[in-house]
């Protein structure tokens, strides 16, 4: 199996759940010119052109952070990175990586893209800290997500909270996601695929 991926980019959540599931896997970069480690264009594997790609041992790729995430919390159920498939845990947090990805992945995008205007900019930041009200809410009383298992979800939010700094987002004034921050920094698998990654512990 092997993941392309670009550092400390959305693939950096698949990344953390390969290692956490304990999946053989090849971690194999991509650059911003669709350039890989190992010279391939990136294109002939994912005509998408943006990462996460998994090549499956079957040769077949699969995409989009939204279907690898279960993908790999189903690989292996003793990880419990995700609940039996049918169950509403299961579900609930389906609904919690898809909330992620289309509320708060999408609400960094300005920040990242060339060309946005300072005020762009600044409206973006607003958005995403009004998309994290939900998430300081809800971990009042729990540690993760869901409960108190660390499951994709959770390393999908500490994938994108992992941002904030070189954003420009404030999450100083959300004490429980600051929390929840330090507490996944702290995974060995989140500190594994950092390292792999070439990023900063």
């Amino acid at each position: 199996m092997k993941l392309y991926f670009l550092a400390g980019a959305c693939s950096l959540a698949t990344h953390i759940c390969l290692i956490e599931a304990g999946i053989a896997h090849e971690a194999i970069a991509v650059d911003r010119q669709k350039r890989t480690a190992d010279g391939q264009d990136f294109l002939t594997i994912s005509a998408k052109g943006y990462v996460p790609a998994l090549v499956l041992d079957s040769g077949e790729v699969l995409t989009e952070t939204a279907a690898l995430l279960p993908y790999v919390g189903e690989l292996n159920p003793g990880a419990k990175l995700i609940p039996v498939p049918g169950t509403l845990g299961h579900f609930r947090v389906v609904e919690w990586t898809a909330y992620i990805n289309s509320e708060i992945h999408k609400s960094f995008t300005p920040l990242f893209r060339p060309g946005s205007s300072e005020e762009m900019k600044a409206a973006a930041r607003e958005l995403v800290l009004r998309r994290l009200v939900l998430v300081e809410s809800t971990l009042a009383d729990r540690p993760y997500l869901t409960g108190s298992d660390f499951t994709v979800a959770d390393a999908y939010l500490y994938v994108t909270l992992s941002w904030s700094g070189r954003a420009g987002v404030d999450i100083s004034g959300l004490p429980r996601i600051v929390e929840f921050l330090s507490r996944c920094s702290t995974r060995p698998s989140v500190q594994a695929a950092r390292k792999d990654e070439g990023l900063p512990a």
